[in-house]
């Protein structure tokens, strides 16, 4: 089975363009016109409506697509058993994270996977969308960790622990003083409600946290104002540690960014807000024993 012919096709759909594709592949953009024009001559018909310089499926070229995908799926699956047929000492990882998020969880992880697999190398992705999506549409990705806010069809989920959703302050905030230990809450307690009049640095409401803030502010009736907005949550920490406002931020992040920067955390909620930190990866997908050992050992450490 010529797989090169999925690669250039799968790199045109990737692009919509001919000359990006040809960039990515190292080829001449006329080589790979040629190629098009050869391959959709042997199918018998269009595979992109060609609109300038973009190129869009049409719906022989869709069906194609999915093929081509299912194809490079099961070539890439088998390479990697083969692999770990040959050698349990060297191969590769590639993992999905969302974008910074890498950055609270690798340095746990990877000294002791490394300790084990020492040949195997580790490559970090830092996703800025939808990873679920990624991870479905990139062949080559293993496994991708983030918090789970729903499931999705075609991927299994590893749950590597859970994530409690923080309330952050500054060290020397005055309401941190109102904080109590309650039974079943792991960090003190706060009543959101003191807070009902202080500023806020919050996510968007399309991330996890930016959604479990509004479900916080819905149960305590109240409509904080909201001074700042990032995706990036270590920036949010850093801000309301630097007494800007007060943020939500993931357990994980917390425990990573305490260490540099002067903060107090706090549960919130009743029951507190938690997520969920899972591994996923695609249905049916070959996992080599270094990948599954990488599970393991990312559940240990985090856990």
């Amino acid at each position: 089975m010529n797989f090169q012919k999925f690669e250039y096709f799968m790199a045109i759909v990737k692009h919509r363009n001919l000359t990006k594709a040809s960039q990515e592949l190292y080829i001449s953009q006329p080589t790979l016109t040629k190629f098009l024009q050869k391959l959709e001559k042997e199918l018998g018909g269009k595979l992109f409506r060609r609109n300038g310089n973009t190129y869009d499926l049409t719906f022989l070229g869709q069906r194609y697509f999915e093929y081509a995908q299912k194809a490079l799926t099961l070539n890439q699956d088998w390479e990697k058993e083969l692999k770990d047929m040959r050698s349990s000492f060297e191969g590769e990882l590639n993992i999905a994270f969302p974008t910074m998020r890498s950055v609270c969880i690798i340095p746990q992880i990877l000294p002791e996977f490394h300790k084990a697999h020492p040949g195997v190398r580790i490559n970090i992705y830092e996703e800025g969308h939808s990873i679920q999506d990624s991870l479905l549409a990139d062949g080559k990705l293993d496994f991708a960790i983030f918090s789970n806010w729903h499931p999705v069809p075609g991927l299994t989920y590893e749950t590597l622990t859970p994530e409690e959703i923080l309330l952050v302050l500054h060290s020397d905030h005055p309401l941190a003083a109102h904080a109590v230990q309650r039974e079943s809450f792991r960090y003190p307690w706060l009543d959101l409600s003191l807070l009902a009049d202080a500023p806020f640095i919050l996510h968007f409401p399309d991330q996890n946290t930016g959604r479990a803030a509004e479900q916080l502010f819905e149960q305590y009736r109240i409509q904080p104002p909201v001074h700042f907005r990032s995706r990036n949550s270590q920036l949010c920490i850093q801000l309301a540690s630097q007494g800007l406002g007060a943020c939500f931020a993931p357990e994980t992040y917390v425990r990573h960014t305490a260490s540099v920067w002067p903060l107090q955390a706090f549960s919130v909620g009743n029951p507190p807000i938690t997520d969920k930190l899972v591994l996923a990866y695609r249905q049916n997908s070959y996992l080599t024993t270094y990948a599954q050992d990488f599970i393991e050992i990312a559940r240990n450490c985090l856990h």
